[in-house]
């Protein structure tokens, strides 16, 4: 049996006295919050927990400095107070951590608790593995963590607070964690949370995904919310007093709150709109939450709605009713937006308390409100929940084309010999279903008998078919299988095993062409490679050495290419004794080495990328394309989430060396002004000649007296570029000055 602990006596020497008050207090606050829900002897399954949680991590450290333990406290706490989890869901949260850390086996969970809390810490220590998966593709590691929820949904929900938890506390980690973390957040679990109803944890992790990724840009709208507030209070104060004073007449219980949009929606508007933060109409948003009964609720929605508008003239487009037909994922409000005072947009949310707490909490305050309480109010949430992500929706990137195989298809269901059934989606074949059995047996399969028939591994399978695989030791997974199979598993782990076949002929030609340039004394190194692939036309060094062992190419003709390659650059010299000292013919694009990529590879062709036009100063990270070596994009490229959520496993760190800052960067600015006459000579003037700025290119065009203007120059830097910005934007009649991403725009 797991052993109770005494808090002093364990803990002494690992946690300090204010540790262990400030551990006490996030305890007490997670009780608290678990009460509402619980009964007193699920308190004590808490209590338990939470016993042997700190007997596992009372010596652990998290990478802010503080006890582990409290981490896992913070997660449960979000897991009742913002997603509205129960019991099992709390435990579990409190739990998994030890598992991982070896410090508890599911086994010990199982006899101490129950089977249901122990199948929801295993999917949550696989999903722990999942992500620490350095080479696996995000968008796989996705697909996998959806085919989780066929054990339990809770295991998705805690992940979810484990990532919020972790968005939190990410400015401890490492600049290039914090990004690659952001952008992934940004592009997976955000989107989820919004199908899921939790627009509260959506909107944070937004915000801190931004906080990392555009820091310049996020910190600006931070300090311009805070230096706006004084003036917003005061619209509010002037745009409310009028409906609250009907809704004060009419009888109805109300609450007005008016706060700001959230960092990264005011962001997003600002880029769909090409506008600066004082041009964004809508920053905040007025909430009437009115304390209606639930025969009333519709009704006096809509009274408040026509009182609204009474005072201020609505916009018809604007107008949301998610109170006749709520969204999806739960979510019920009442949005119009009106013009109110000094002419300003301003969007109004009419909702009651109830719709209130399912927008901030999702389904689990659905639940409650019905009156359905602890564990049985979760389970038939979690079913909505699975409703919600198995039903159509949008969602980012490949993940989804292969999940609809797997989700939105209509299925097959054919038998094993033994007569086990097994579901399939429709126009699966023969090599879908061997996938299906293992890995192995798809990989060495070369038929089936369908029903006694001998049918090849194309066939497709029909309701009722019973399947047995036929095997030989001497097949391999081909190319041409992907054209036929249609499970994600199938093509998945034919992918794979392609890759790892690829990379295993390929260090076999790598060991042949090193032993042969040995033989011919020459040197082996990148430059040698380099040319090598220029020749013979492939893009990667393993596409080389496969073609190389595969016999695709002679190695004996290697020598000729390169004395033929010699000859081209350096005709006048002999080559017999000096072929080692050959170098590939560079590139017109290829540009000086003043980039360190990944911190270790030298010599590397790489460019800067036209999407988001790098230069010395920016944020930046490398990404191997197929055809044109390395590309490098500025953090912020408009590109660099889409990038990171397909081809995650083809970004490379990259940062400026101090050599970078002595060369020219081509940079596009745009800008905005009065056209008076000789204005464009001013601007040129400043550019050319007070700073002694390049120009590259300049155009304007003119309407309704004003002008809009590009101008393609060369800079040293960022702070060249800011500061040659700056001074544009102080010459009398400029409205306004703004760096463009792409050279081609």
């Amino acid at each position: 049996m797991l052993p109770k602990i005494n808090f002093d006596q364990k803990t002494e020497g690992t946690i300090t006295e204010r540790e262990r008050k400030k551990i006490i207090t996030k305890y007490r606050e997670l009780l608290k919050l678990s009460e509402d829900f619980t009964q007193k002897k699920e308190l004590e399954l808490i209590r338990k927990a939470f016993d042997v949680s700190l007997n596992a991590l009372h010596d652990k450290r998290s990478a802010s400095g503080d006890p582990a333990i409290l981490d896992t406290i913070e997660i449960a706490i979000i897991v009742v107070s913002q997603i509205g989890l129960g019991t099992r869901s709390v435990v579990s949260t409190l739990l998994f951590q030890a598992v991982i850390d070896n410090k508890l086996t599911l086994i010990e969970i199982e006899k101490e608790f129950d089977k249901s809390i122990m199948l929801i810490v295993d999917g949550l220590v696989k999903m722990s593995d999942l992500s620490t998966k350095t080479a696996a593709n995000q968008a796989e590691n996705f697909r996998q963590m959806l085919l989780t929820l066929a054990e339990d949904v809770r295991v998705i929900l805690i992940k979810m607070a484990i990532l919020l938890h972790e968005m939190r506390g990410l400015n401890n980690m490492p600049e290039d964690y914090q990004i690659k973390t952001s952008l992934e957040t940004f592009s997976l679990y955000a989107p989820l949370a919004h199908r899921l109803g939790l627009y509260t944890i959506k909107s944070e992790l937004e915000n801190l995904s931004m906080k990392y990724t555009e820091n310049e840009k996020y910190k600006e709208i931070i300090k311009k919310l805070k230096n706006t507030t004084a003036k917003r209070e005061r619209f509010i104060k002037k745009f409310t007093a009028p409906i609250e004073k009907e809704l004060q007449e009419q009888g109805l219980e109300y609450e007005i709150k008016g706060r700001p949009k959230s960092v990264f929606s005011i962001w997003q508007k600002m880029k769909k709109q090409n506008v600066e933060f004082e041009e964004v109409y809508d920053v905040f948003a007025i909430r009437i939450i009115l304390n209606s009964k639930p025969n009333k609720e519709k009704a006096d929605c809509w009274r408040t709605y026509s009182i609204v508008t009474d005072f201020y003239q609505p916009n018809p487009k604007r107008l949301r009713d998610w109170i006749s037909i709520p969204k999806s994922n739960g979510y019920e409000s009442l949005h119009t937006t009106v013009v109110g005072p000094e002419s300003k947009w301003v969007e109004v949310q009419i909702r009651t308390k109830r719709m209130d707490e399912i927008a901030e909490k999702g389904y689990a305050a659905h639940w409650r409100y019905k009156g359905v309480k602890a564990e049985k109010g979760i389970d038939q949430w979690m079913q909505k929940v699975r409703e919600v992500i198995e039903s159509n929706g949008n969602t980012n990137g490949d993940t989804i084309d292969d999940l609809k195989l797997n989700l939105y298809n209509k299925e097959v269901f054919v038998f094993t010999p033994n007569g086990d059934l097994k579901k399939l989606p429709a126009g699966s074949t023969v090599l879908d279903f061997a996938y299906d059995i293992h890995s192995d047996v798809g990989n060495q399969c070369v038929g089936a008998m369908i029903n006694h028939k001998n049918v090849t591994i194309k066939q497709q399978l029909q309701n009722g078919d019973q399947v047995s695989i036929v095997t030989s030791k001497t097949q391999k997974p081909k190319t041409d299988w992907l054209s036929f199979v249609v499970t994600s598993k199938a093509k998945s782990k034919i992918k794979s095993t392609l890759r790892e076949e690829k990379f295993k002929e390929a260090e076999t030609g790598k060991e042949l062409l090193k032993r042969r340039l040995k033989n011919w004394k020459i040197k082996f190194d990148d430059l040698l490679i380099n040319n090598l692939l220029k020749q013979y036309k492939l893009k990667t060094p393993v596409d080389l050495y496969y073609a190389i062992a595969t016999e695709k190419i002679d190695i004996t003709h290697i020598k000729d290419v390169l004395v033929e390659s010699k000859k081209e650059t350096e005709p006048d010299k002999e080559i017999s004794d000096q072929i080692e000292t050959l170098e590939p013919e560079k590139e017109k694009s290829y540009q000086s080495d003043y980039l360190i990529i990944d911190d270790k590879i030298e010599n590397v062709d790489y460019k800067l990328a036209k999407c988001c036009s790098p230069i010395f100063g920016d944020s930046i990270f490398g990404f191997v394309t197929v055809s044109e070596g390395i590309k490098i994009h500025r953090t912020t490229c408009p590109n660099a989430r889409q990038l990171v959520e397909r081809y995650n496993y083809r970004i490379l760190k990259a940062q400026w060396t101090k050599s970078a800052a002595k060369q020219s960067f081509q940079a596009t600015i745009r800008i905005t002004g009065v056209d008076d006459l000789g204005m464009l000579n001013k601007i040129t003037d400043i550019i050319s000649k007070d700073l002694r700025v390049r120009m590259r290119s300049v155009s304007m065009d003119s309407n309704d007296g004003l002008f809009d203007g590009k101008l393609k120059i060369l800079v040293d830097s960022t702070k060249h570029l800011d500061m040659l910005m700056s001074k544009i934007k102080k010459e009398k009649g400029v409205l306004k000055v703004s760096r463009v991403d792409s050279e081609d725009n």
